[in-house]
């Protein structure tokens, strides 16, 4: 079987090729990407672990290539210790537990008013209305961004996630540097502004942060609104319309979950683990190694499959049934070790929040349409649209 993760067939549905990988190909080289995907669990693992031998230092390039706003300023997902150490310790606690519970109720109010303003009748695109809006607002908020630059905003997030997880040509590509561009002054204006003018919001907090007597730079600061465009954005969008795909596919899943709803943080995790929104993301050897009987030389790109690992019968009893119950401690969906997802507790709580509001406000959830686009997406996974129609409104 051959596994091309830009093909139409694997996008549309990863995990039969993810299961052959594993069990005849654990490392398999993509030529189309020119790299080796790394699909079981145990060798997933001891890559994230081992950061020493498995580089992060050219996932950006690896990613956005030429397209990247801000070529050779370090990015705290595309760096080793301890550039990566210094970073994540001045970031942190912008997205401490405390801090991210204390966003629970603006969080909350934000996706009540998405779905009071939802138009009348009996249906609505998740994606469109609800799963897009929400992370964006949150973000931008989180930003200082002006509400009417939101629309700006999220044009930048998507330009940013169509140049790191797909491929861009001809005029798009052009186009999407041009915004790129935009972006970069946009932010660039206001880290100036925010210096002599601080506020509440996370790029004041980036100012002022300190830890061992250094601070971010403008550059720093600007490279950490471009991750959190990328990261903070699609991740909850795809998370939530994959735990809504799940879902519909599993009535009886989804029966369970509006009996009882304190299982939807479980049900977060198990759509984590059964279909998470990242699939794979790359590493770089700094040495020779050897995975699963394959010598690696120095050098050699990477693409740990986050989505195979999760599916590893090696680890999970029945690894292609959903199962809202299932104890789901071993997933990798956020990573593992030095680079675990710093927005992690964020998606999370989204997603909750999210679903918690849907159950309370429609009964009787159902597709509009029986196939589901994914995204045009090798590392992302996620429906573009989802039409749902339902029976009843709280």
């Amino acid at each position: 079987m051959e596994f091309d993760p830009l093909s139409p067939n694997v996008r549309d549905n990863p995990y039969p090729y993810y299961a052959y990988l594993r069990r005849y190909a654990p490392v398999y080289h993509i030529e189309a990407l020119d790299c080796w995907a790394i699909s079981r669990y145990e060798d997933v693992v001891h890559v994230l672990k081992n950061p020493d031998t498995f580089s992060s230092a050219s996932l950006l390039t690896a990613l956005l290539g030429d397209l990247n706003p801000l070529p050779g300023v370090p990015f705290m997902i595309g760096s080793d210790p301890p550039v990566h150490t210094r970073l994540r310790k001045l970031v942190n606690r912008a997205f401490t537990p405390r801090a991210v519970a204390e966003m629970e109720p603006r969080i909350r109010a934000i996706t009540k008013e998405l779905i009071e303003g939802l138009a009348g009748g009996d249906e609505f695109d998740l994606v469109r209305e609800l799963s897009t809006p929400l992370p964006v607002i949150v973000i931008a908020e989180m930003l200082g961004v002006e509400p009417e630059r939101r629309r700006d905003f999220k044009r930048w997030s998507d330009d940013l996630v169509a140049a790191a997880t797909g491929f861009v040509m001809g005029e798009e590509r052009n186009r999407i540097a041009r915004s790129m561009t935009e972006f970069r002054s946009y932010f660039e204006q206001a880290i100036e502004t925010r210096r002599g003018q601080p506020g509440n919001d996370l790029v004041s907090a980036l100012i002022r942060a300190e830890e061992e007597n250094q601070a971010l730079s403008a550059r720093e600061i600007l490279a950490m609104t471009i991750l959190l465009l990328i990261a903070g954005n699609e991740t909850t969008t795809n998370l939530l319309g994959n735990a809504i795909l799940a879902l519909l596919d599993h009535p009886d899943e989804m029966a369970k979950v509006r009996a009882r709803p304190e299982l939807i943080p479980n049900l977060v995790e198990e759509t984590l683990r059964y279909d998470g929104p990242v699939q794979g993301l790359f590493r770089q050897t700094t040495r020779a190694v050897e995975l699963a009987g394959r010598h690696l030389p120095a050098g050699t790109r990477i693409m740990q499959l986050y989505a195979s690992a999760n599916r590893d019968e090696r680890v999970f009893s029945e690894p292609d049934r959903f199962d809202v119950n299932r104890d789901t401690s071993a997933h990798v969906a956020f990573g593992l070790g030095i680079h675990f997802c710093l927005g992690a507790n964020l998606a999370r709580l989204e997603a909750r929040i999210v679903l918690e509001e849907i159950f309370r406000s429609f009964a009787g959830l159902e597709r509009k349409e029986t196939h589901v686009e994914r995204i045009d997406s090798f590392a992302l996974r996620g429906p573009k649209s989802l039409p749902l129609r339902f029976t009843a409104r709280f």
